[in-house]
């Protein structure tokens, strides 16, 4: 099954050249482009795409908040943010806005490609560039456990340690003695009862939470 994508860019020639990229791989194909944040909520509640491939400075409404009303809209249909800008300001709001994964536009094509194949398949992902900054900035600023980990289980809190070090299911499995598709099934019932849409908002919620440090 082809993953759908729309693309997302005020500038038409980017389009044109990402459109090219995502063609020739067999898996993905995009759907739809949008040259404003406005436009590309609509284009979204028409097509209901797997991702979308995002910009973020663009005129009228922004790509920020196009992608938190894609996401408080289109519960399926995540958004990668691919962007020349990765200030803090950039990237926190992405992700405050249901962002799942923050990308800048000088990466190869490759591992572009790769990421959309993650984010379809409900992972996240950010940049290496700007993952130091998101750790500190929500490590900075944590809270105590509090409710948001009252219903989780002592396992469940076990494995979102674990996904907050960065581990991956097959080594979270390792760890903690337990099949793989245990492991995948604790981190959705996390999602489920955290309220976050992919792997990264678990990521962050560790780090909010205490769970983890820097």
């Amino acid at each position: 099954m082809r993953v759908r994508t729309v693309l997302v860019d005020d500038q038409e020639l980017v389009r044109a050249g990402l459109k090219l990229a995502i063609s020739r791989t067999p898996d993905l194909e995009v759907v739809g482009e949008a040259g404003t944040g406005a436009e590309a909520v609509r284009v979204v509640r028409e097509l209901a795409p797997d991702v979308v491939l995002m910009d973020l400075r663009m005129p009228g409404v922004d790509g920020i908040e196009a992608t938190r009303l894609i996401t408080s809209q289109a519960t399926d249909t995540r958004v990668l943010v691919l962007t020349t800008f990765d200030d803090d300001e950039n990237v926190f709001g992405s992700l405050r806005a249901g962002a799942s994964g923050f990308l800048v536009k000088d990466m190869p094509v490759p591992e572009l490609l790769g990421a959309i194949r993650l984010v379809a398949a409900g992972d996240g992902l950010i940049a290496p560039s700007v993952t130091r900054q998101l750790i500190e900035e929500f490590a900075g600023r944590r809270r105590r456990h509090g409710p948001r980990l009252d219903a989780i289980t002592e396992r469940e809190c076990e494995v979102l340690t674990l996904v907050g070090r960065g581990l991956s299911n097959q080594e979270i499995a390792t760890r903690l003695g337990i099949a793989p598709g245990t492991a995948k099934i604790h981190v959705a019932r996390l999602m489920t009862k955290l309220g976050v849409r992919d792997r990264v908002h678990l990521v962050i919620t560790a780090y909010e939470t205490g769970l983890v440090s820097p």
